[in-house]
C-alpha cells in the first residue's frame, strides 16, 4: 500500500510539474504582450524628443483650409523643405473650424464648418506625409465668454476684458475654462492630429486688463502658478493619449522677468514641462533699441539670432534631456506699421531661417495671418538634405 501511495505521489508531482511548465510560457507571453501595449500607449517625452519630426512649418487658417487654396498649400509643402502645417482648430475668436464631435463646443455654438470634412482633410495631409499640428488658442475666447458669462473675464465695473480689437477673454483661473480647452484638445487627439499647440496660454495685457476681476487675489507672484497648473493638467491628459503638447509664448519673456511674471509665462518652467516651446520672435514686435538694433524689423537675421541666443543662455542650466524642443515662430508678413520696416520677401525669410540654425536650433514655423506663402526663400524639394 505504501509503495502504491508513493507511486501515486510521484505521478502527481510529475503531472503538476508538466502542467506548470507547459502553462508558464503562455502566462509569460501574455505579460509580454500586455507590457508591450502599455509601452505603446504611454507617451515618453524623451523618446519623442529624440525621434520626432523636425518641424519646418507654416500656419494655415480654418477658412483657408476649407477652400481650394489648400491644394496650393499642399503643393508648396511638397515642393519645398516644408513638412508641417499648423492648422487653426480654434481661432482667436473662439470659433472651432469644423463640426467637432465635442458636446461642450456644440452646446455653446462654437463650431463653424469652414472645413466641411475634417477627416478627409487630415487624410489628404497624411497621404502627403505632412505633419499636422492643431492650434488651440486658450484664454482669448469671445464665444465661450458670451455663451458662459460666468466664465468671461470682466473688470470690477462689470465690463468685459478685451484685447485691442474688442475680443473678449475668459478667466484663466477657472477650472471650468481649463476643462473646456482640454476637451477640445482631446477631441483633436482623437481625430489624429500629431501635436497640440496652445496659444494665448497666458493672462491678458493691454486695454482694461489691469482692472480684471479674477474672483481671487491675482498678482505677478501667482500668475505663473495658475498657468503652470493648467499646463500640467493638459500635458497629463494629452500624454495619456500619446500626443505631445506645444505652447506659444511671448518672445520678450525670454529675457524679461517682468514680462514673464505679468503674463504668467516662465520660460524655464515651460521648457521643463512642455514638449515644445514656440517663442514668437517676430522682428517687428521688438522695440527700437532691442538687442542694440535701431530697427529690429529691418534686421531679421540679427533679431532672430539674438533672441535665440538668449534662449540658449536661459536654458543652459537645465538638463538637456529635460528641455523642450525650441521651435520659434518666424515673421512672414510685412509690418507696415513699423517705421523703417522692410519687405519680408524670400531673402528676409531665409535670413531668419539661417539665424535659427546658426543659433543652434533646428525647427521653425512661418506666420502669416492670411496664410499667404510662396516658395521664395525656401529650399526646393530637389535640394532637400533630410
Amino acid at each position: 500500500m505504501k509503495k502504491l501511495q508513493s507511486l501515486l505521489l510521484v505521478l502527481l508531482l510529475i503531472f503538476f510539474c508538466f502542467f506548470f511548465a507547459s502553462s508558464q510560457p503562455e502566462i509569460s507571453e501574455d505579460i509580454e504582450e500586455i507590457s508591450s501595449i502599455q509601452e505603446d500607449d504611454t507617451f515618453d517625452p524623451l523618446t519623442w524628443k529624440n525621434n520626432h519630426t523636425k518641424v519646418r512649418g507654416i500656419y494655415v487658417t480654418g477658412p483657408t483650409a476649407g477652400t481650394q487654396r489648400m491644394d496650393e498649400i499642399i503643393n508648396l509643402v511638397n515642393e519645398t523643405e516644408l513638412n508641417t502645417i499648423v492648422l487653426d482648430v480654434k481661432d482667436d475668436n473662439g470659433n472651432i473650424s469644423f463640426e467637432m464631435n465635442n458636446a461642450y463646443a456644440l452646446e455653446i455654438g462654437a463650431c463653424i464648418p469652414y472645413i466641411k470634412d475634417i477627416n478627409a482633410l487630415l487624410k489628404q495631409l497624411k497621404d502627403n506625409n505632412i505633419y499636422v499640428i492643431a492650434r488651440v488658442p486658450c484664454f482669448k475666447d469671445p464665444i465661450l465668454a458670451s455663451a458662459k458669462p460666468e466664465l468671461g473675464l470682466c473688470t470690477y465695473a462689470g465690463e468685459p476684458v478685451t484685447d485691442l480689437y474688442g475680443n473678449a477673454w475668459v478667466n484663466p483661473c477657472r477650472q471650468e475654462v481649463w476643462d473646456y480647452i482640454i476637451s477640445i484638445c482631446e477631441s483633436c487627439a482623437e481625430l489624429g492630429f500629431d501635436e497640440i499647440q496652445l496659444d494665448y496660454v497666458r493672462f491678458p495685457v493691454g486695454t482694461n486688463a489691469e482692472q480684471a476681476n479674477y474672483g481671487t487675489v491675482i498678482d505677478d507672484t501667482n500668475r505663473q502658478e495658475y498657468i503652470n497648473t493648467f499646463i500640467n493638467q493638459i500635458c497629463a491628459s494629452m500624454h495619456e493619449m500619446g500626443v505631445p503638447v506645444t505652447a506659444d509664448v511671448f518672445g520678450t519673456i525670454i529675457h524679461s522677468q517682468i514680462d514673464a511674471e505679468h503674463v504668467g509665462q516662465d520660460y524655464q518652467t515651460f521648457a521643463s514641462t512642455l514638449d515644445v516651446l514656440c517663442p514668437m520672435i517676430y522682428p517687428s514686435h521688438y522695440a527700437s533699441g532691442e538687442f542694440g538694433l535701431e530697427i529690429p524689423d529691418a534686421a531679421p537675421y540679427e533679431t532672430i539670432y539674438e533672441a535665440l541666443s538668449y534662449s540658449k543662455n536661459i536654458l543652459s542650466s537645465l538638463d538637456s534631456d529635460e528641455v523642450a524642443v525650441i521651435r520659434p515662430w518666424l515673421q512672414a508678413f510685412d509690418a507696415t506699421w513699423v517705421d523703417g520696416y522692410i519687405e519680408y520677401d524670400g531673402t528676409a525669410i531665409r535670413k531668419e531661417i539661417q539665424a535659427v540654425y546658426d543659433a543652434g536650433y533646428e525647427e521653425w514655423i512661418l506666420w502669416n495671418s492670411k496664410s499667404i506663402y510662396s516658395s521664395d526663400g525656401l529650399v526646393k524639394v530637389n535640394d532637400k538634405k533630410f
